[in-house]
């Protein structure tokens, strides 16, 4: 059981990057676009928010309820910029760690992201942090994904049935002093204020969510997350009963990160929860 900590102030104020008003399905391209047009027409507006240490609050958080949680977990991986390191020792890991945590009957991990806020360009295995308020899967293009995974027979069955997304998100070296994450709990968003944009690939395009500044919105993070901590958050549940659905979230800069900080390195995997 993760040690509650009272690492950190019990709140902060914050600057976070909403989706500014008037913005009609915004698009941005993950490649160079097309001649003659822009990269991308998503426009930003920062918001000054409460974000609350979630650490006190560790055994009340739940994937169902506020759509995140933090758990402590180990890894055996000593390399994670070792693709198949990754490939053969923390897929499995996730694995098992997410089939404990949700129940689920299948878990399909299909992707990850190493981090670094100190570089990272377009394309590039490596990335810098997401520095403004989104969910990474739609309605519609979770459903997509599920397509694009399975064969047609599993996923249209599949489909009738409950099924999740979760990323889990870890930091890779020592205890994050920047860019942290910040999640909204899934009890203070309303449907409303989802904005579906569309993310062009050279093969595909993508949907996720941008985000309408909301001030009910209640905000938490989790400072000085350590490499055996992981962050599960809920980015799509088909089910419509009640439950948390998804969790918004962004990176942020945190106004208590000391001078001369290391930047933050990350890993994030993606992966479907079937029932």
């Amino acid at each position: 059981m993760l040690d509650v900590s009272t690492t950190g102030l019990s709140t902060i104020e914050a600057t976070l990057n909403y989706l500014a008003p008037g913005a009609d399905k915004p698009f941005a391209y993950a490649y160079d676009p097309p001649p003659g047009l822009p990269a991308h027409t998503e426009r930003y507006e920062p918001h000054r928010v409460t974000v609350r240490n979630g650490r006190p609050l560790i055994r009340r958080f739940s994937l169902d309820r506020e759509g995140f949680e933090l758990r402590r977990h180990d890894t055996e991986v000593a390399d994670f910029h070792d693709e198949g390191e990754v490939l053969q020792l923390y897929y499995p890991e996730m694995d098992e760690l997410l089939r404990a945590a949700t129940g689920a009957e299948k878990i399909v991990i299909f992707d990850h992201t190493l981090r670094n806020t100190a570089k990272g360009k377009r394309g590039e295995r490596i990335r810098e942090a997401g520095a403004s308020v989104h969910n990474d899967y739609t309605v519609a293009s979770a459903a997509k994904r599920v397509r694009d995974l399975l064969d047609p027979a599993e996923a249209e069955a599949r489909l009738q049935r409950r099924y999740v997304e979760v990323n889990v998100w870890r930091p890779i070296a020592e205890p994050v002093q920047s860019w942290p994450l910040a999640l909204c709990d899934a009890q203070s968003l309303d449907w409303d204020d989802l904005v579906v944009a569309e993310r062009r690939y050279a093969d595909r395009v993508g949907e996720t969510y941008r985000v309408r500044f909301n001030p009910k919105h209640s905000w938490y993070y989790f400072p000085h997350m350590r490499r055996d901590e992981v962050l599960l958050i809920k980015c799509f549940d088909s089910e419509t009963d009640g439950r948390a659905r998804l969790s918004v979230h962004s990176a942020f800069e945190d106004p208590t990160t000391p001078a001369g900080a290391p930047p933050r390195r990350s890993i994030e995997i993606r992966a479907f929860a079937f029932f």
